[in-house]
């Protein structure tokens, strides 16, 4: 059974739960590339059991949500209680074919994006932390939360590639 919204919250929240969400975000680029250095693009595309994502398709599945997130923050942040769309991650990954996606690439937008939120972020007054998007499947969601919940994300994609990274 799949699992709901609010579940896939919970899950994502009770990685990061009691640590700091930026530095945790900040770090997770860096991880990413030390758990995937040396390995090679056959490792990379493998997937670890049909119906579950390579590393090549994780890292370009993180691309994209990273570019996603940074348009949420900045539509919640300009426009406090503005409607958020959610978006079929399975969807994109065939529509955008992640399987094809070269990893490299895909690590360094990954990068590049979440520093750029991380700036935006920083640069905001905290009281804006405050505003709020309608999450069209999850309901409220203010940016202190989006920044605990991406934090979690990144901690979940984290354990799956080191654990695929691992089967040589």
């Amino acid at each position: 059974m799949p699992e709901t919204p609010q579940q896939y919250t919970e899950r994502m929240l009770s990685h990061s739960r009691g640590k700091d969400p930026m530095r945790l975000q900040q770090a997770a680029p860096r991880k990413f590339a030390a758990l995937t250095r040396g390995l090679s693009k056959k490792h990379l595309s493998s997937r670890p059991a049909p119906g579950k994502w390579s590393i090549a398709e994780i890292l370009a599945h993180l691309a994209d949500a990273e570019l996603v997130i940074g348009y949420r923050l900045r539509l919640i942040l300009a426009s406090n209680g503005t409607a958020i769309q959610a978006f079929d991650q399975d969807a994109w990954a065939g529509t955008f074919a992640y399987s094809q996606r070269d990893p490299k690439t895909s690590l360094e937008t990954y990068r590049a994006l979440r520093e750029n939120n991380l700036r935006l972020l920083s640069s905001v007054p905290r009281r804006l932390w405050k505003n709020y998007g309608q999450h069209q499947e999850r309901g409220k969601e203010t940016i202190d939360h989006i920044v605990r919940l991406i934090a979690g994300h990144d901690l979940n994609h984290l354990q799956q590639v080191e654990k695929i990274a691992k089967k040589r």
